[in-house]
């Protein structure tokens, strides 16, 4: 009502005509009127008829310290392309992505680097806030359990030396789309533990061994050597296949493989929250029902999205949980990249360094961001036409 108000007495007719009144019974006239109708206060209206509708009005408080009409456009762009990580992280990354920007869009002077660099994350949230949109999560379970080898894998009843790398945990993701009967692509998520190392693979049906055989090739790309498997108690890792390939070598190469205590997915949970960074976000919630999409998704996963992932994007590891009341408080430790992680660790030699080094020196995630979008409108294609079928039918 208030605004309403404001609305009509502040009608430049009628300001002009209060204004240029010869005398003072007139304007009286004009308030009296105005007052009568509005039900304004007449000091509060006397303010408003007065008011230059071309000055602007003062803001309270020191002066923006932010130049924003040219730091948020870079801003969203890093954060865009940077698949909308969160503010913690993104501070981390906009040193590494700046020089790749500049890059791309021409050089930025120094004042804006140095704000950008300078911001803090709670400062990057509230530039951003009027950007940012919220994304509906929904979770389907496609966990078969596997009986019969339970007991010969033991459960993880302590915790590994995760002060170094090659523990890796593992899990499926469903894309099943709405139901999970019927035959679809599966994606496969192993982390490491130490530097999260994240790698992904999809397989058909999640067969036993489909499953081995993504193990493998993802083991020949990692920069370090496996040292402990843990996964749920699905059928597709609790097989003979893969027991056997991680059994059957020598044994200063032996690899533990336990599994996860059965209802409990907490035990996963350095590899359960990749599957939301790492698959769902990058491919949604669509039935993936036609075989030809396992091997475009291999390509996407095994070049541009473990190359995207791995060396540009920060992460954040808990370092200490503790309970005070009814709550928990978690510290985190600096966000890196799990690149930078792997280069700190004293256990790599330096020659796999040299070789990641040299490849992290050629990439450009800018570059990395298009050839990811123009592959996955690719793989959509595949999708829409297989949705189309299964209506007509």
């Amino acid at each position: 009502m208030r605004k309403q108000i404001e609305n009509y007495v502040n009608f430049p007719r009628l300001r002009a005509k209060y204004r240029l009144a010869s005398s003072t019974e007139k304007r009286t006239k004009i308030l009296d009127e105005v007052c009568d109708l509005s039900g304004v206060h007449r000091k509060s209206l006397i303010r408003m008829l007065n008011r230059d509708p071309s000055r602007k009005k003062k803001h309270r408080g020191p002066k923006p310290k932010y130049r924003y009409d040219e730091v948020l456009p870079i801003l969203i762009a890093i954060w865009l392309a940077s698949d909308q990580i969160c503010s913690k992280k993104l501070h981390a990354a906009i040193p590494e992505w700046l020089p790749y920007y500049e890059m791309e869009n021409g050089v930025i002077d120094d004042l804006t680097s140095l704000q950008l660099t300078s911001m803090s994350s709670a400062t990057i949230d509230r530039a951003l806030k009027k950007t940012k949109v919220k994304i509906k999560r929904k979770r389907f379970c496609g966990t078969k359990p596997g009986k019969i080898l339970k007991n010969q894998i033991p459960i993880k009843i302590h915790h590994w030396d995760d002060n170094e790398p090659g523990f890796l945990e593992a899990d499926t993701v469903a894309h099943c789309g709405n139901h999970i009967d019927g035959s679809f692509v599966w994606s496969i998520t192993f982390t490491d533990i130490h530097t999260t190392w994240t790698e992904n693979r999809a397989v058909w049906n999640k067969g036993a061994e489909g499953v081995v055989k993504m193990v493998k090739e993802v083991e020949a790309i990692l920069p370090f050597k496996i040292r402990g498997f843990d996964c749920d108690n699905g059928s597709e890792f609790l097989n003979y296949h893969l027991i056997r390939y991680f059994s059957d070598r020598p044994k200063e190469s032996m690899v533990q493989f336990t599994r996860s205590r059965p209802y409990h997915k907490n035990d996963n949970a350095h590899v359960e929250q990749k599957n939301w960074s790492h698959v769902r976000q990058l491919l949604g919630y669509d039935r993936f029902e036609d075989p030809i999409l396992v091997e475009l998704i291999n390509d996407l996963y095994s070049n541009e999205w473990s190359l995207y992932q791995n060396h540009f994007i920060p992460t954040m590891k808990c370092i200490k949980k503790e309970k005070i009341n009814s709550r928990y408080r978690k510290r985190y430790d600096e966000p890196k990249t799990p690149y930078a992680r792997v280069m700190e660790c004293a256990e790599i030699s330096d020659e796999v360094k040299k070789k990641l080094k040299d490849k992290h020196q050629r990439l450009n995630p800018f570059e990395l961001k298009r050839q990811i979008e123009k592959k996955l409108r690719q793989i959509f294609k595949y999708v829409k036409v297989s949705s189309n079928v299964r209506k007509r039918i």
